[in-house]
């Protein structure tokens, strides 16, 4: 950015304009409804402030220009209906799914990858919305810091500062506090809530299979194989959603003991773990070698050693979404997947 000073004036002079525009309209952007054919979500003017990722975030009144920096947030502004007050979207990573499509059709796309600061400020927010704390950097979008001086309010998903959040508050349940705390934003409050509470629901359903599954010993032991890069796989450590959701439905994550998200690991080590059953995450649209679900099958079948074990040599592989397995408002459905193939694998009494 050549001119910093200069382009933050004329942000804030844009804002300050498009705002008020908006707010005469009735909002900003496309009118198309929404995911589930209910109208986008309406709102009248009044100041809020949430806590997100460890900051106090404020709004005046509902934001008009909304940019969600990646498709989680964009998935998640989408099923809250306020399409029709989002100015961008960026890095999206799968396709949209066909309930989202005709709402995100009318939504410029700031940039196919990770936005820069440039193709933020370009879009002129009035509020920026991540999944994830590193999309703000300052070569990336900017700084949380950056865009506040520019008077931008910024939100971060709660699973994405576990530190900042009270303890013993489940991912799920981050979660499902982000949709609430950006239906307070938003003026969305009724959509939120419901949305939160038909996931919650689902999850207590996922959950009545953990009543029906041996525990102690006998409990279940599941590895979940996320990608294979060059020749290497990712699965799931402790601190991903996946040992919640095995948790939930009366599972153990065979790599537990290893406090990331998706470490590399080797598949010695998958095979000294020998879990009962293997769930893999199709990442087929993403389109990068070791991502399909067929290619992660070949690679099982074909390694000397993790071949040998009793859940690839009698099958007991499940496949789900691979974009399911990180937080976003469609994980429950990978939830339910995995509860369902609990039940075909014969886990469940």
């Amino acid at each position: 950015m050549r001119h910093p000073a200069r382009l933050g004036i004329a942000l804030t002079v844009v804002l300050a304009t498009a705002g008020c525009s908006a707010t005469a309209a009735g909002g900003a952007g496309n009118n198309g409804s929404a995911a589930d054919g209910r109208p986008p979500a309406r709102a009248s003017a009044r100041a809020v402030s949430v806590t997100s990722c460890g900051r106090r975030v404020s709004v005046p009144a509902p934001p008009q220009r909304a940019v969600a920096l990646d498709q989680t947030s964009t998935e998640t502004l989408l099923e809250l209906g306020l399409q029709d007050r989002m100015a961008g979207t960026a890095n999206l990573k799968t396709k949209i799914p066909a309930r989202y499509e005709a709402a995100y059709a009318g939504i410029p796309v700031i940039a196919p990858k990770i936005a820069t600061p440039e193709q933020l400020r370009a879009a002129t927010p009035d509020f920026v919305v991540a999944g994830s704390a590193d999309l703000y950097t300052h070569d990336r979008a900017g700084t949380r810091e950056e865009l506040a001086a520019l008077k931008v309010p910024t939100f971060v998903s709660a699973v994405d500062c576990p530190q900042q959040n009270p303890p013993g508050r489940t991912p799920f349940e981050l979660l499902f506090s982000d949709y609430e705390d950006l239906g307070r934003l938003f003026g969305a409050e009724e959509r939120a809530g419901r949305l939160a509470a038909d996931q919650r629901a689902a999850v207590a359903r996922a959950a009545q299979t953990a009543t029906k599954v041996p525990q102690g010993a006998d409990r279940p032991t599941v590895v979940y194989l996320y990608s294979v890069f060059n020749g290497m796989p990712y699965v799931a450590g402790r601190s991903g959603l996946p040992s919640e959701m095995s948790r939930i439905v009366g599972a153990r994550n065979a790599f537990d003991d290893v406090a990331e998200d998706w470490p590399e690991v080797s598949w010695e080590e998958v095979a000294e773990r020998d879990p009962d059953f293997i769930v893999i995450g199709d990442l087929s649209e993403r389109g990068r070698p070791g991502d399909s679900a067929a290619e992660k099958r070949a690679a099982l079948a074909g390694h000397p050693v993790v071949s040998k074990l009793a859940a690839v040599r009698d099958d007991k592989i499940l496949e789900v979404p691979g974009v399911e397995l990180d937080p976003s408002v469609r994980s429950v459905h990978a939830l339910e997947l995995l509860a369902a193939g609990m039940k075909d694998l014969g886990y469940v009494r």
